[in-house]
């Protein structure tokens, strides 16, 4: 897992048009980059949903949000449509990003191993330094747990 105080690894995604997206494109702008499993399961929809909801405060602020999936533009196309999401879903198939920052990690269920990504997200300073790194982040309440953090209210 990446630290908070190191540079934020570069990197150029498509979003779900296929229009490529780099992390450059954002520089003096905060950014929210959360890393996701896969479209369309529970729990990525309603952190999706969440992030959607908070939108406006987001906004507000002048914070980006940023998701990243190992999806198809397609699917992310199709999952934001359905779901209203207002933010950029970037596709990373390859892996480039979801590796740079460190979540693909060794998973376990039902006594199964394989890998995948591990929900995390990251806050990127208007200079692409981390400033905060939300490990093992919980889709109900990961949204709202960044924009507390952002008013400077204290995160475990």
């Amino acid at each position: 897992m990446l630290q908070a105080g190191t540079k934020a690894p570069g990197f150029i995604l498509n979003d779900k048009e296929g229009n490529p997206v780099s992390l450059a494109d954002f520089a003096g702008k905060k950014v929210v980059l959360y890393f996701y499993p896969r479209d369309n399961t529970p729990g990525c929809t309603r952190q999706a949903c969440a992030f959607r909801d908070a939108w406006p405060e987001y906004e507000g602020r002048g914070v980006a949000v940023i998701g990243v999936s190992k999806d198809s533009e397609r699917s992310h196309r199709n999952f934001a449509e359905k779901q209203g999401l207002p933010f950029l879903l970037l596709a990373d198939p390859a892996l480039e990003a979801i590796q740079a920052y460190d979540v693909w990690k060794e998973k376990k269920l039902y006594g199964k191993v394989s890998m995948g990504v591990a929900r995390t997200t990251y806050v990127i300073d208007e200079n692409g330094m981390i400033e905060k790194v939300f490990e093992k982040a919980k889709p109900d309440t990961n949204a709202a747990d960044v924009l507390a953090w952002l008013d400077g209210e204290p995160h475990p």
